[in-house]
């Protein structure tokens, strides 16, 4: 992968994860979306905390003690706690969403 958070992935019908820097405590994503989302039982559930921003598309995150899905932006970031479960409910087929992710240790 280039040095460079918009280069275009490879055509492909998964998201795709590319591990960008790793340090104690700390891992920084790229993670590419073109339709994907979590599996309707499956909820994200991290021992480290996560940063998270859309830096191109669109996302709709839930949480599980929320009663809707926030619908996400371009420029749109959260910081979601150890542990609180969490999915990814919507991404857009026709476009590209592009997160930044980053994981840190409590």
């Amino acid at each position: 992968m280039n040095d460079n958070l918009y280069t275009p992935p490879p055509a492909a019908d998964r998201e795709i994860f590319a591990e960008l820097l790793r340090r104690p405590g700390l891992r920084i994503e790229r993670i590419v979306s073109t339709g994907q989302c979590s599996p309707a039982d499956f909820w994200y559930d991290q021992v480290e905390g996560e940063w998270v921003a859309v830096l191109q598309g669109e996302a709709r995150l839930r949480f599980a003690n929320e009663a809707t899905a926030r619908h996400l932006r371009a420029g749109d970031f959260v910081d979601i706690a150890p542990h609180r479960r969490h999915r990814v409910e919507w991404t857009p087929a026709d476009q590209t969403t592009i997160w930044l992710a980053i994981f840190y240790s409590p």
